[in-house]
């Protein structure tokens, strides 16, 4: 493309220098030819007054008197009734320019001027032409050398871009060129870069949290499925199915609630449900964990409450929330739920040491972890709540208390996350 813009600009000059510098060079040699012509005749017509001034008084005409009378590249004879002729100059070589004068006493004047002069004229016109056009199509070159350079560079960057986002670097640029045409394509580059690293970063972060909030389930499921292997009693058997097929449909609902989150955070599945019914079925899946950790986990506080959500989101919180207990917390893990304002809260705390003051502010962000965790538990936990209305608060830190709050009626604004008054135990 560089080849064909400079290839192309340089026809152009070349045709204009063309065009005109022929017409320029024919114009100015008629314009040098008709000046020799008009000083030849103006050369004889000056020495025929002279001549006749000079026999109206009687006077002499000689080469002497003439001799200055003339420019030094010119050749001029004077012929007058009954003498000889003069001749004035030295007589030229060759082709000649040349004029006669008839003068009022009966002289004749002629001058004459070798062409070879108008002929050096011309050509030192032709060089100064040429000389022009020479610099003309110099300039010309680096002018589309230049252009050149800034059309084709740019689309340099810009193939290196697109190529970039194919290879799944989807980096904006941020640079413009001055070209109103070519910056429109990079605008369009950058903006497509941009959709492109957000869908990145929510595929991302579907696949971490997906990972992170199916292994609770997935591991209690196997300890179901291993308690049917092992038992030959019936009755154990079919209690323990009807609870796997739950935990079966509940983790249906954690990959479709992924789902959901990854296309649209703001779509909302919330309905009114009984909180007593999600707390009991998280405390009868976690009892088994804590007894072979030698720990317990209990609930207390108000009782038949009924909150606005997505029960098997408001599960996975919880489930978040009693699994990083668990974890990182010590001695007995309690659920007290309580009701503020037009909000049912369900706090969870244990006997723990509690959230470590460099922690405290960043609890809530991915990677951000204590011990050797994955760090996204609290911050899929937050974005489940919000998504159905909610807001998950630390309202303690030591120990630490975790408050899950949830609206009592159906909202039509999520709440903000300013969180209520701290609880104190």
């Amino acid at each position: 493309m560089r080849r064909r813009l400079i290839q192309s600009t340089l026809a152009v000059v070349l045709v204009v220098i063309a065009v005109f510098g022929v017409s320029l060079v024919i114009v100015e040699t008629r314009t040098i030819s008709n000046s020799a012509r008009e000083r030849v005749d103006s050369e004889a017509l000056r020495l025929a007054s002279i001549v006749d001034s000079r026999l109206l008084g009687a006077q002499k005409v000689s080469p002497a008197i003439l001799e200055g009378q003339i420019t030094a590249d010119k050749y001029a004879v004077i012929t007058i009734p009954g003498q000889a002729p003069i001749e004035i100059g030295a007589k030229p070589v060759g082709d000649v320019i040349h004029s006669t004068a008839q003068g009022e006493e009966g002289e004749t004047v002629r001058v004459e001027e070798p062409r070879s002069a108008v002929t050096r004229e011309v050509g030192r016109t032709l060089m100064i032409i040429a000389l022009v056009a020479l610099l003309a199509i110099i300039a010309a070159i680096l002018l589309a050398v230049r252009q050149a350079n800034r059309l084709a560079s740019p689309l340099t960057d810009l193939a290196e871009t697109a190529e970039r986002l194919g290879s799944g670097d989807p980096r904006p640029r941020h640079k413009r060129y001055g070209v109103p045409e070519l910056d429109r394509v990079a605008d369009v580059l950058d903006a497509s870069a941009e959709r492109i690293a957000r869908m990145l970063t929510a595929e991302r972060r579907l696949a971490a949290d997906a990972s992170h909030q199916l292994r609770t389930p997935l591991t209690a499921l196997s300890m179901r499925l291993e308690e049917i292997a092992l038992t030959d009693d019936l009755e154990t058997v079919k209690e323990e199915a009807t609870i796997a097929l739950a935990q079966v449909e509940r983790l249906t609902d954690v990959v479709e609630r992924l789902l959901t989150n990854a296309r649209d955070p703001r779509t909302r599945s919330a309905v009114s449900f009984d909180l007593d019914e999600v707390i009991q079925q998280q405390l009868a899946e976690w009892r088994p964990a804590y007894r072979s950790a030698g720990r317990a986990i209990v609930s207390s506080g108000k009782r038949h409450l009924r909150a606005v959500g997505t029960p098997g989101a408001v599960a996975q919180v919880l489930a978040a929330l009693i699994e990083n207990s668990l974890m990182h917390g010590g001695g007995t893990v309690a659920l007290r739920t309580r009701v503020t304002g037009n909000q049912a809260v369900v706090e969870v705390t244990d006997e723990g040491p509690g959230v470590p003051p460099q922690l405290g502010s960043r609890i809530f962000e991915r990677t951000i972890s204590g011990r050797n965790s994955t760090g996204i538990g609290l911050a899929v936990a937050r974005d489940l709540a919000e998504a159905d209305g909610g807001r998950l608060e630390m309202l303690q830190a030591k120990p630490a208390v975790f408050g899950l709050f949830l609206s009592r009626t159906p909202l039509q604004v999520p709440p903000t996350r300013e969180g209520p008054e701290q609880t104190v135990r």
